[in-house]
């Protein structure tokens, strides 16, 4: 082993294959890990030497330390008993696609660089598109057009500053510091990094506050009276990012009825789709991205809920031109006739990164190796699991759902004795630290109108009936052991 040569077509048939064996094992022993690891921090330094080796190891030695040192260290994103933040996918087919793309490695960040790489982005985006019937204008045969980023804080990074170069075109550089930004609080904590890198200002960044009364989506009327007062005040409304999905309870913006404000006062309106964007592909829910016709650019995570391996983030624009003027350069080095005579997409120009992976080839394959009728079946046993679990908690007199679930995520909480709302956070606090502690499953949490709750998503591969009512039973046996002493 020692002989390892850089490249070496049997040399990687051989090792190759060792490591598919290992892998293909940790998939079957998945469920004997704790799905939160329970190291403590710093545990790694002790395990590992201080300097690298001078000569070479054995794979054997390797795959020893993985088993000992890091495996303990990991969080089993891929366990059927994972149900915490949102779910990111790995399947057989995105790895298959994951794996020909580091054998492949290129670098495709102009059309020269590898055309396959382009065109394909562009077909599967389109495929991808088509499917959650997106509006012609999105499609790459018009001027606007899909690209795949690595998550969706690249894509609303990128939408923003396509954005702010277009406003200061017509108003002048000096114009920055108005330049106002809209969302709910609701919003993925994304766009605040997009503002901070895009040089808006802190004080112009309005989190408009949602409640339980719309399920905490934005209210048209509060976005519009924010609006008149910034106009009134001299200040340039410029962007709105509408989220079908949001992380801490999925509620749904009513992009129709914004769409209609941020046309009527020249705003860029995004729309993010990050989680829920999945869903979409059935036709019963598809409704929730309704008015994305009024959207200038739409994003949704495949490598959320979408069976492609980590990362894959799509992206759609209706005015691609906008993001090239943001985004695009060309230097000496790069120039070549395809680009200059303008008859391909450069993709490097869509994106912060030059260079880029070929991430294509596993969203392809994902599409081609499963088809549409069982990604929508995938979709939709995962949406009756939650639903499953969202009966057994209405069941439970002493826990209540805080939120309706939409898609495939319960907001629930175990309610305080004497209905002692003081108590209630450390209650729920304690409840996620004891289930997250047995290692048998892993849920996480967030704050709902003060209220500290409890975030349960389906949605890992893995993960059956069986896991759902077990998690259940834990819940509900370590609520008990809470609730004795009181």
């Amino acid at each position: 082993m020692s002989g390892l040569k850089p490249m070496d077509a049997e040399q990687l048939r051989e090792n190759a294959h060792k490591m598919v064996d290992f892998i293909a094992d940790y998939y079957k022993t998945i469920e004997d890990f704790p799905v939160l690891s329970q190291v403590q921090p710093g545990y790694l330094r002790d395990l590992l030497p201080d300097s690298a080796p001078t000569y070479p190891e054995s794979l054997q030695q390797v795959f020893d330390d993985i088993q000992a040192k890091i495996l303990p260290g990991v969080t089993h994103w891929q366990s059927p008993n994972f149900f915490g933040y949102y779910p990111s996918n790995s399947s057989v087919a995105g790895f298959l696609g994951e794996m020909l793309s580091a054998g492949l490695n290129i670098v495709g960040f102009s059309w020269i660089t590898s055309p396959a790489a382009t065109e394909l982005e562009m077909i599967v985006l389109d495929w991808f598109a088509k499917m959650l019937k997106l509006p012609e204008e999105f499609l790459s045969a018009g001027q606007g057009g899909g690209v795949i980023q690595g998550t969706a804080s690249e894509a609303i990074l990128v939408v923003l500053l396509a954005a702010r170069d277009r406003i200061l075109r017509a108003e002048g550089k000096e114009a920055l510091e108005k330049l106002v930004v809209y969302a709910s609080d609701q919003t993925h904590s994304a766009l605040q990094k997009a503002c901070q890198i895009g040089g808006i200002h802190p004080e112009n960044c309005r989190m408009l506050s949602t409640d339980s009364s719309t399920n905490y989506a934005l209210s048209p009327n509060v976005l519009n009276e924010a609006i008149s007062n910034d106009i009134a005040v001299g200040l340039v409304p410029f962007f709105l990012c509408a989220t079908v999905g949001t992380t801490s309870s999925t509620a749904v913006d009513p992009l129709l009825e914004l769409g209609k404000i941020t046309k009527s006062n020249g705003i860029w309106f995004h729309v993010d789709a990050a989680y829920a964007g999945s869903a979409c592909i059935c036709p019963e829910y598809r409704h929730h991205i309704d008015g994305v016709e009024e959207a200038d650019s739409f994003n949704m995570n495949a490598h959320k809920w979408f069976l492609t391996n980590f990362d894959c983030s799509l992206l759609w624009i209706k005015d691609r031109n906008a993001l090239v003027q943001a985004l695009s350069t060309n230097p000496e080095f790069l120039k070549n006739k395809a680009s200059e005579a303008n008859l391909v997409v450069d993709y490097k120009d869509w994106q912060i990164p030059l260079g880029r992976r070929f991430r294509s080839l596993k969203l392809w394959m994902v599409l081609r190796l499963y088809g549409l009728e069982n990604l929508q079946s995938f979709i939709r046993n995962h949406i009756d699991l939650a639903k499953c679990f969202e009966d057994l908690v209405a069941q439970d007199s002493r826990f209540e759902i805080v939120t309706p679930r939409i898609f495939s995520l319960v907001c629930f909480r175990l309610l305080p004795p004497h209905n002692d709302e003081t108590y209630a956070t450390k209650l729920n606090h304690d409840l996620l630290d004891t289930v997250n502690s047995t290692g048998k499953i892993f849920v996480s949490h967030t704050v709902l109108s003060g209220k500290y709750v409890l975030r349960f998503a389906v949605g890992a591969p893995l993960t059956e009936e069986r896991h759902v009512l077990a998690a259940w039973k834990l819940l509900q046996e370590e609520a008990s052991a809470l609730l004795a002493p009181l």
